[in-house]
């Protein structure tokens, strides 16, 4: 009984700590890498935004992006369906953003299903 204790104690405890916080740290956070977007007339604005993020599947993958405002209002968000592991980096775009009068600049900011937020955001001025 002492000895199980001991190999769980000194080899089995490590390498399970080791592996659960290796496997997140693997793909890290998503990052907005490039975003493009224009005023479509009445409809609001359409953005095109590129991310990038070292999906393993499932468990660890970009889920969405957002636009914010300075105050992290969220104006919208474009869901994520599924891993891109074989698409990297990848561009989705969303339509009909509005954009409240007097915001000059807004954030957008990528989030995945392991760190949440925290990768690089891109601001984009509104003209």
């Amino acid at each position: 009984m002492q000895k199980i204790s001991a190999i769980f104690r000194y080899v089995l405890l490590p390498l399970i700590l080791l592996f659960s916080f290796l496997n997140p740290v693997v793909a890290g956070e998503a990052d907005v890498i490039n975003v493009k977007g224009y005023k479509d007339g009445d409809l609001g604005w359409r953005f095109d935004v590129t991310v990038r993020h070292d999906d393993t599947g499932w468990d660890h993958y970009a889920n969405r992006w957002e636009v914010i405002t300075e105050d992290e209002t969220i104006l919208a968000t474009r869901v994520l369906h599924h891993p891109h592991e074989n698409e990297q980096p990848f561009t989705r775009s969303l339509s009909g953003v509005q954009i409240p009068k007097g915001v000059k600049k807004v954030f957008i900011r990528a989030h995945d299903s392991v760190h949440g937020y925290g990768g690089q955001v891109k601001p984009f001025v509104v003209e």
